[in-house]
């Protein structure tokens, strides 16, 4: 047992000093002026797409138009837009810019979230941004070279969970994908209720004017995320309970079944607001967001 405990012990440490290695390279990356750059670049083109998709269903919400739609919708209507072209290339290079620090975040760890259960888990979903907005490159991309037709991915969704409900253990796989996108749901509310994203920000750089309207603008939008993350973790679970890939819906289809509801204009319009909101504290984030730990 004793000898157990040592080689564990020195499993920890060697894990530990691989980990300070790591976040020693990525204080250096994202030191480099490019890469920092296109770090915070990405958060900008983050949260012009939140703020379009936001927007768009504030519209169907006042009853003027509008779509509900997805980042990908998003995307796409962005480049409908006079001068669409270079707005898709700006896009496609911010959203290029932010994958890249999701991975940096995850693996290099800058930030020192560390390597305990919480730290892993933060890192974790670091990944999975990196992957989730590096997945809209292409498409982005597409659009521009006019290879590829715009929409949003409702259909996309439901193809994916249909396809993985036919797989081993598929309803199983696909439940727990709505029971994470649940738990990070209700992450999203913690936010909102603790405002502790604010000690992301270089807080020595903003007055306290700023500090308190970055705050309640943060708080909302996390709030807004959370609806949807929630919403669209359980509608994965019900597509899994009963083996229906058509109760699975997207950014899209959330925010329609909002508008579905009894005083569905309300319910659309709040949570749309606060899709705005977050897209704006996105973009406050490209001027005061920390990319090392208790940066000076």
């Amino acid at each position: 047992m004793a000898n157990l405990a040592t080689e564990a012990k020195n499993v920890k440490n060697q894990a530990e000093a691989v980990n300070e290695k790591a976040q020693a390279m990525g204080r250096q990356a994202v030191q480099t002026p490019w890469i920092e750059g296109l770090a915070r670049f990405g958060y900008v083109a983050r949260g012009v797409l939140y703020a379009t998709v936001g927007l768009l269903a504030l519209e169907v919400a006042l009853g003027l138009g509008g779509a509900t739609t997805d980042k990908e919708g998003a995307i796409a209507a962005i480049g409908a837009q006079p001068a669409g072209k270079i707005l898709l290339l700006i896009i496609a290079v911010g959203l290029a810019g932010y994958a890249l620090w999701g991975f940096i975040r995850a693996l290099l760890d800058p930030l020192d979230r560390g390597t305990d259960p919480k730290g892993l888990a933060q890192r974790a979903g670091y990944l999975v941004s990196g992957f989730t907005y590096g997945a809209l490159v292409l498409p982005t991309l597409g659009l521009l070279l006019g290879t590829r037709s715009g929409g949003g991915g409702g259909n996309q969704v439901q193809d994916s969970t249909a396809r993985l409900l036919a797989a081993p253990f598929g309803p199983w796989l696909v439940g727990l994908m709505g029971l994470i996108a649940m738990i990070g749901g209700l992450g999203q509310f913690y936010q909102a209720y603790s405002a502790k994203f604010k000690q992301e920000f270089k807080t020595h750089e903003m007055n306290q004017t700023e500090l308190t309207w970055a705050t309640r603008i943060g708080r909302f939008g996390y709030a807004a995320r959370g609806v949807v993350f929630v919403l669209g973790g359980l509608f994965l679970v019900e597509a899994a309970r009963t083996a229906d890939p058509q109760h699975a819906k997207g950014l899209d289809g959330t925010l329609q079944t909002l508008a579905q509801q009894p005083h569905g204009p309300w319910l659309l319009g709040i949570v749309a607001l606060g899709l705005v909101a977050f897209g704006i504290y996105s973009i406050l984030g490209a001027r005061w967001i920390q990319v090392v730990k208790n940066e000076v």
